[in-house]
């Protein structure tokens, strides 16, 4: 774009581009959570053990763990806006390849591809929002599109229980591609990586231009440097069995679960499945909030919300799951909140825990375990419920009790980890961010 005269102001176009964003990463936490609520409808559409099943949800998860890294480097050589734009068109036309997938490995194919197209999308919308957004503002707008993910969790349970009823879930994909290419589209055209392309002037105290401070730092260097630290491997344990937890029954098992232990309906399920998004949404700015004004401490936090957690894997594992309608709602709540809101505490840990030359790599590693931790939970708790056996109608309730059970203990071994994570919150908070973060 041709640069014109700098034009004092920004304020309404950066907001226009914040809302842009934060629709796309709605999509982006669609695209995770899904198959919980299809997961029968794709077992028996594409004949499908819960084993394959585990592999196919799972199948979005290794790539975007692995891409993490990429993402930062391409947002820097190719700019935010190119990356957001390129591989979310990738992902658009692999939702709907989904959707017309007639066998399991098709699906698991265009599930792959899903996940390497959304997976360039966090790091990039980081970069653009330390450009069109002062230090002082950045957490708090780093907050509402976390909590604009929670939203897209939520899409994933009621709504999209309510719309495969009457599309079917192959329509479903269908229609969320041509969505998420429409939000490609847009994003292309009126999204820029910083004011000056809009020929507005920077906002006062912003971040300062991409780069790394230290310009003899190269990635090499500043991984070896994260991964040999004791203050990384206590963070990134939490994140992996704390999200494998996570993901494997919100993104998956949840609702099979429901739907045959309880015999609740397909919507019934995704409004329970769908309390796990809300309290998401409440938790982030929450839990961000107590640990900035509240207990001033990002390793205080980290371990309540691991404890929180931990006694939640116990009741579901003691009970059985067989807790009244009501307390399934409570309790998805409750893991919404605890398990997935602390990890905006998380993230603030890890930026305080480095300098700043290398935070964005550290940001980008240990944004790793966490999807790795889902992407390896999802099928083995598939292999746990195939080991069982399905009946007339469905997974026995044994079966679900020892994938609790290992619940119970990747919950243990998160709040073990918590206790070894290094106090950071005397770090100053206005320190600043170098693009990867």
């Amino acid at each position: 774009m041709t640069k014109i005269s700098i034009r004092p102001g920004h304020g309404v176009y950066r907001w226009m581009v914040f809302v842009l964003l934060a629709a796309g990463y709605i999509l982006v936490n669609f695209h995770r959570l899904c198959p919980a609520v299809v997961a029968l409808d794709l077992m028996r559409d594409l004949q499908a053990g819960g084993s394959l099943v585990g592999i196919l949800a799972s199948a979005y998860f290794y790539p975007y763990a692995f891409m993490q890294i990429p993402s930062g480097l391409l947002a820097d050589s190719w700019g935010p806006r190119k990356t957001i734009t390129s591989f979310f068109l990738l992902a658009g036309m692999a939702s709907i390849g989904f959707g017309l997938a007639t066998t399991a490995g098709a699906a698991i194919g265009a599930r792959v591809l899903v996940g390497i197209g959304v997976s360039m999308y966090f790091v990039p919308v980081m970069k653009v929002l330390t450009r069109w957004f002062t230090v002082s503002e950045f957490s708090f707008m780093t907050g509402w599109m976390i909590a604009a993910g929670g939203l897209g969790a939520l899409t994933a349970a009621t709504p999209l229980a309510y719309l495969s009823a009457r599309l079917g879930w192959r329509g479903c994909f269908i229609l969320i591609g041509v969505v998420t290419l429409a939000t490609a589209g847009a994003i292309w055209i009126l999204v820029r990586n910083h004011p000056e392309e809009m020929g507005y002037s920077a906002p006062a105290a912003a971040f300062p231009p991409s780069g790394r401070d230290d310009p003899d730092t190269n990635l090499w260097n500043a991984m070896c440097s994260v991964v040999t630290s004791f203050r990384f491997w206590p963070l990134a344990l939490w994140y992996f069995f704390n999200f494998g937890i996570f993901y494997s029954f919100g993104g998956l098992w949840g609702g099979p679960f429901l739907m045959e232990i309880h015999q609740l309906s397909k919507s019934r399920a995704g409004a329970i499945l769908s309390m796990i998004a809300l309290g998401m949404m409440i938790g982030s700015p929450f839990c961000g909030y107590v640990s900035d004004h509240v207990l001033r401490s990002r390793k205080k936090v980290l371990v309540l919300a691991a404890f929180c957690t931990f006694l939640l894997s116990l009741a579901l594992w003691s009970h059985g799951g067989r807790f009244t309608v009501f307390w399934l709602y409570v309790w998805c709540f409750l893991m919404g909140l605890f398990s997935c809101s602390a990890a905006v505490v998380g993230f603030a840990a890890v930026k305080e825990s480095f300098p700043v030359q290398i935070t964005g790599t550290a940001m980008g590693l240990v944004n790793v375990f966490p999807f790795l931790g889902g992407a390896l939970m999802q099928p083995v708790v598939g292999l746990i419920l195939d080991w069982y056996g399905q009946g007339p109608a469905g997974y026995p309730l044994q079966a679900y009790r020892s994938a609790f059970g290992l619940y119970l203990v990747c919950a243990l071994t998160a709040l073990v980890s918590t206790c070894f994570v290094h106090e950071s919150y005397h770090v100053s908070q206005g320190k600043s961010m170098d693009s990867g973060s």
